[in-house]
């Protein structure tokens, strides 16, 4: 496996990677990677401790995801490698037909007509059914008792944002109970401030006791249910009845050696598996001159290309999946790329707000989760007395009748949240993620060749700048790529603009493991992340 040096720092940073051999959780809230150490130490496994950070990070992230989101995982146990599908469909009275005479015409990103059927707490449950060591009850308890008890407000909050989208935009009853929740008397939190959500704690608490049968049949489904007829919203209990998590069997590529492993769609992993795919092709002696980033720009317009045609649910679409990532294709792919930027096109294949954790423990045991309410608190819709902030996950479908991932009742969204994982020679590397809506295959493809062709270790593969694609020959570049790069780039045809911020260029984490058995955390220096390891 390839030797990454740690004590090499090309790129600007405040954090060195972790070592650790018992157990290892890296997430971007501190308090939520102590919530899943805290359940290592207690016997738990890596599985039960990805469920305690994730239940944890519903509470003190809560501007990224929440109760009301979805979720994905890859999971390493005993020698196989697990993908969960946690994704919820449409409601099965939302139809293009039904908006259309409601004279609806573009799928909004609040209210009711986004939301889709709920996943994480589905994810969780199944999870510990499934792999967990620690009853439910006890796995969710951190999180249940920073919600009760209150803890300080972190920098790395989404609330501002949040509010200020909301306080204009959101008007009417439905959107009462987010101010009421999530503010204080009207205010946003102040960083360093106390906050309580007494009403999350009893949600997750009714969610233990009954493995999440209290969401889907019980109590807190009728209270959904109640609310949606309320405010003239589709979903109902017997949509929430309906659900189940899926297992379903990982993707992959095999890279410079290596098989990088995705969920396959409705998600978009199958966008970072097209590009590594077309990439393979190429040499990279250096990860920072023109050559490099205009290939990697150029393959990631032509992935996505790819995906935005073609990913959809797969029990209502076909999706090619083998032909996509198939060698011939990605040669036909590659062909495209010349010295000038291009305007991505799909290809004719031949015929055949949210959250990222990664943990490990003593065992070989690892997972690779990712949980989200889509666009920070989701739909704006907090179901009264419950805590519970809705999703807007249906606002990815398509309206138009001829696309494959047009709205369809139960039927699930292309879907943007990804957990990574890589695997050498049939042996685990380790979980990797870039959270961030559609910079997370981008995401994924940089920092993959940032571990794996240019060698940097974990935590410097995060540390180092990023660049995003956004349309058309439209891309954005971090403020430390070097000048001269970004200048050459728009020479080459090219859009380039600078960023403002790097809040949109994602927060991820990876935990990579040793030969020896040791574990190496990198976590995310654009967010106050932590490894938390023993």
């Amino acid at each position: 496996m390839r030797n990454h040096d740690s004590q090499y720092y090309p790129y600007p940073s405040r954090r060195t990677p972790v070592y650790a051999n018992r157990g290892m959780v890296a997430t971007s809230q501190p308090l939520a990677a102590q919530a899943g150490l805290a359940i290592l130490r207690k016997g738990g496994n890596a599985i039960d401790a990805a469920i305690a950070t994730a239940a944890a990070l519903t509470v003190v992230e809560p501007g990224s995801n929440g109760i009301g989101g979805d979720a994905f995982a890859l999971v390493w146990y005993q020698g196989k490698l697990h993908g969960l599908n946690s994704s919820g469909p449409a409601p099965r009275s939302l139809s293009i037909e039904a908006l259309k005479r409601a004279g609806v015409n573009e799928i909004p990103k609040y209210g009711w007509i986004p939301v889709t059927v709920p996943g994480t707490p589905a994810a969780w449950a199944e999870l510990s059914r499934r792999f967990g060591k620690l009853p439910l009850t006890e796995v969710l308890a951190p999180a249940i008792e920073y919600a009760d008890r209150g803890y300080p407000i972190s920098a790395g909050n989404y609330w501002g944002r949040a509010y200020e989208i909301f306080k204009t935009g959101l008007v009417g009853e439905p959107f009462h109970e987010w101010f009421h929740t999530f503010t204080h008397n009207g205010n946003v939190p102040k960083i360093g401030e106390l906050f309580r959500l007494p009403d999350h704690a009893k949600t997750l608490t009714s969610i233990a006791e009954t493995n999440a049968e209290a969401f889907y049949r019980g109590e807190l489904a009728e209270r959904i249910d109640r609310f949606s007829r309320q405010c003239g919203g589709f979903l109902r209990k017997e949509d929430l009845e309906a659900f189940r998590p899926e297992w379903v069997e990982p993707i992959s590529v095999n890279y410079r050696g290596y098989d990088i492993w995705e969920i396959p769609p409705n998600g978009q992993g199958l966008v970072t598996l097209i590009a590594l795919n077309i990439l393979k092709g190429f040499d990279f002696a250096e990860r920072d001159t023109v050559d490099t980033y205009h290939k990697q720009l150029e393959a990631m317009k032509l992935a996505f290309a790819d995906g935005q045609k073609y990913i959809a649910d797969p029990a209502r679409s076909h999706v090619p999946i083998q032909a996509l990532l198939s060698d011939a294709y990605a040669e036909q792919r590659r062909r495209l790329i010349g010295r000038s930027a291009l305007e991505p096109a799909p290809g004719e294949p031949p015929q055949g707000g949210t959250v990222y954790l990664c943990t490990a423990d003593a065992d070989g045991h690892m997972v690779s989760f990712i949980q989200s309410n889509y666009m920070g608190f989701g739909s704006g819709l907090v179901v009264p007395g419950t805590g519970i902030a809705l999703h807007n996950r249906g606002h990815n479908f398509s309206l138009d009748p001829s696309h494959a991932n047009r709205l369809e009742p139960g039927k699930k969204p292309y879907h943007t949240i990804i957990p990574g994982f890589i695997t050498h020679k049939d042996r685990p590397v380790g979980p990797f993620g870039v959270m961030g809506g559609f910079m997370q295959p981008q995401g994924h493809v940089q920092v993959v060749m940032n571990l794996l062709d240019f060698g940097l270790n974990p935590q410097a593969a995060l540390d180092a700048p990023r660049w995003q694609w956004l349309k058309g020959k439209t891309v954005e570049f971090e403020h430390q790529t070097p000048a001269h790069l970004v200048q050459a780039l728009a020479r080459r045809g090219h859009d380039a603009q600078w960023a403002l911020n790097s809040t949109t260029f994602g927060r991820g984490q990876i935990i990579w493991r040793l030969e020896n058995g040791v574990l190496v955390g990198g976590t995310e220096p654009r967010t106050d992340g932590q490894v938390a390891a023993w």
